[in-house]
C-alpha cells in the first residue's frame, strides 16, 4: 500500500491516470476502502495495565502498522480522485466519507495527543493539569512512525482540499471536513497540519 501510494502520486503528477481502465479503477477504490475502514477506528493510546511493557509495545506497533497502512490507502484513493480529467464514477461518496472519517478519528485520538498535551487523557484519573503546565511539560521528542503518520495525514487533508475543487459534496460531508479544518488552528505544534487546514478551509468557502 506504500508503494501505490507512491507509484499513484507519480502517475497523477504524469497526468495520465484517466488512461486506466475506469471499472479497474473503480474496483481498486472500493478495495482501498476496505482497507482505510480497517484502520480508521483503532486506538493508538493503548494503556494496559495487565500488560507487560514489551507485551504494550508490540501490540502498539501491530495497530501502528494497520493504522499507516489505512493512510496509505487514503493517499492511493485521493490521489486517484483527484488527477486531472477522471470520470464521475470514481468520486465514490463512500469511499470519500471514509477518508474523511479517517483521518478525523486519528488527528484527535493519535496525533493531538502526541504534538499537544492539552488533548492529552490522564489514564490514571489524576487532577487536571492547566493547560500551560501540561504543555511546560511536555516532551517534544516523537516515535519516527507519529512523524511519518503526521506527514501522510497532512497529506490527506491538503489533497481532500483539491477535491473539494473538483467535486460538489453532500452538506453532511461538507459540515466534517470544515470542522477538521478549524480544529488544527487550536493545537499547538502542528504548523505543517495548520498550513494544509488553511487550504481546506479556503476550499470549503
Amino acid at each position: 500500500l506504500s508503494e501505490l501510494g507512491s507509484e499513484s502520486a507519480k502517475i497523477k503528477a504524469m497526468g495520465i491516470m484517466d488512461k486506466l481502465s475506469t471499472d479497474k479503477t473503480v474496483k481498486v477504490l472500493n478495495i482501498l476502502e476496505k482497507n482505510i475502514q480497517d484502520g480508521s477506528k483503532l486506538s493508538t493510546l493503548l494503556n494496559h495495565n495487565n500488560d507487560t511493557e514489551d507485551e504494550e509495545r508490540l501490540w502498539r506497533d501491530l495497530i501502528m502498522e494497520r493504522v499507516t497502512k489505512s493512510a496509505d490507502a487514503c493517499l492511493t484513493a485521493i490521489n486517484i480522485m483527484t488527477s486531472p480529467n477522471m470520470p464521475k464514477a470514481v468520486y465514490i461518496e463512500d469511499v470519500i466519507e471514509r477518508v474523511i472519517q479517517y483521518t478525523k478519528f486519528h488527528l484527535q485520538n493519535t496525533l493531538y495527543p502526541q504534538y499537544d498535551p492539552v488533548y492529552r487523557v490522564d489514564p490514571h484519573g489524576g487532577g487536571v493539569l492547566s493547560s500551560k503546565a501540561k504543555r511546560a511539560k511536555c516532551s517534544t521528542h516523537k516515535q519516527r512512525v507519529i512523524v511519518m503518520l503526521y506527514n501522510k495525514v497532512c497529506d490527506i487533508v491538503s489533497s481532500l482540499s483539491e477535491l473539494l475543487e473538483i467535486q460538489l459534496l453532500t452538506d453532511t460531508t461538507i459540515l466534517q471536513v470544515s470542522s477538521m479544518g478549524i480544529t488544527p488552528f487550536f493545537v499547538e505544534n502542528v504548523s505543517e497540519l495548520q498550513l494544509c487546514a488553511i487550504k481546506l478551509v479556503t476550499a470549503v468557502s
